[in-house]
């Protein structure tokens, strides 16, 4: 999935990294992402979105149009970044998502064709386990924002697609560019480059490094983000930015995948595994055995209408910290990050005043692979780097690593 060259002259290093001779820091190449519920005509079960994300990410071979049965919106929780296509553009809001890659346009906004248009009559499909598309390959250019365009970027049109609501336009996949492979119908061992590759191999950007930015927040309305291209903001961060090498384990290695072992207090809940790093998740998923330390820890129960674990005001006053051990590092949920908002429980069909977790089940037992999802629920709280050159993912705390918001 990545350059070997690279990977093992680094493995020889150290396998974390504070800090880089590489890394760009202030870069002025960012993109505004805006945080949408789609908790508008109904309530949503998250939960049962996650799962079906989680088991379609670790069997790709399940990626396939074919069979497909949707299981709610794609889009209940999602960082939206306004994109440009064509020239002159018509803008589209896409989805940002590391766990896949492969942009595409189409589901709400027709793709409208201009000089820059090239259709290459490459069919194109991608399944997300609860949304798909399928179309045809455009070759076009793209504007991420200033300074950030792209010449011949290949994006897919849909003409058919599902799981999306309305407004939402498709997917900006920012994940390693292996995933790619299969897409094109016709030709199933061809990748597409992605649009960070596309931007540093026309030399817009310095490194081929996407930096991602999330601010929780318990309000329903849009809460704002940030994609930096190229390096990193340091505005947005405090401290050093850490390192962790892409795992050797599959499936996670062929994501965003790392290895991490977490504690809840002192207890070891889930011993060093791998996983995987998803902004397309919205919950924090762990394995069903470690699920059921951490439910037995914190004496939380399974509440029936929402399916995640619910907990009292009395226990929450002795909740612990959820430490997560990556590389040489340790990224502390504290428990206030452990809880779902409690002024969007109504949006989950949670009931008004009641403690929800955001730590829940990801499917099946630990040893299989890909036994953790760090989701939204957990990117919110930290900074972080996504490094195609180097094959690793880095993190860094945030103003809001312990800020009290739900």
């Amino acid at each position: 999935m990545f350059p070997a060259a690279p990977l093992l002259t680094f493995l020889l290093l150290t396998l974390s990294i504070t800090g880089s001779p590489v890394e760009v820091r202030n870069s002025p190449i960012t993109v505004p992402i805006v945080r949408r519920l789609n908790f508008s005509n109904s309530t949503v079960n998250l939960l049962q979105h996650d799962q079906a994300r989680a088991a379609a990410l670790k069997d790709r071979s399940r990626l396939h149009h074919a069979g497909y049965t949707p299981v709610t919106n794609y889009d209940d929780v999602m960082y939206v970044a306004a994109v440009g296509v064509g020239s002159p553009p018509t803008i589209y809001n896409l989805i940002v998502d590391t766990g896949s890659s492969n942009t595409w346009v189409g589901a709400s906004t027709d793709y409208v064709p201009t000089k820059t248009s090239i259709n290459t009559g490459q069919p194109v499909e991608v399944t997300y386990g609860s949304g798909y598309f399928d179309g045809t390959e455009y070759l076009d250019t793209v504007t991420l924002g200033s300074g950030l365009t792209i010449t011949k970027q290949s994006i897919g049109v849909a003409s058919d697609s599902e799981g999306f609501s309305s407004g939402i336009d498709g997917i900006l996949g920012i994940g390693p560019v292996d995933l790619t492979e299969g897409t094109l119908t016709n030709l199933p061992e061809t990748t597409i480059p992605t649009v960070t590759d596309h931007l540093y191999k026309q030399g817009t950007i310095p490194h081929d490094v996407v930096s991602v930015f999330f601010e929780p927040s318990s309000s329903k309305t849009e809460t704002k983000g940030e994609l930096t291209f190229g390096g990193t903001d340091a505005t947005k961060y405090t401290g050093d930015i850490a390192y962790t090498f892409i795992t050797t384990t599959n499936p996670a290695s062929t994501y965003w995948g790392i290895n991490e072992s977490i504690k809840y207090g002192s207890k070891t809940i889930l011993s060093s595994t791998a996983g995987i790093v998803d902004t397309g998740t919205t919950l924090l998923l762990i394995a069903t055995d470690a699920l059921a330390e951490y439910q037995s820890a914190t004496g939380a129960t399974l509440d029936e209408a929402t399916d995640l674990l619910v907990i009292s005001s009395a226990r929450y006053k002795t909740l612990k910290n959820l430490d997560f051990y990556i590389g040489e590092e340790t990224y502390t949920l504290t428990p206030n990050a452990q809880t779902w908002p409690r002024s969007l429980n109504s949006q989950i069909g949670g009931t008004s005043g009641l403690m929800y977790l955001v730590i829940n089940d990801i499917g099946t037992p630990s040893g299989q692979g890909l036994d953790f999802i760090n989701g939204y629920t957990f990117l919110q709280r930290f900074y972080s780097v996504f490094d195609t050159a180097n094959s690793r993912v880095g993190f860094a705390k945030t103003s809001f690593t312990d800020a009290i918001t739900n």
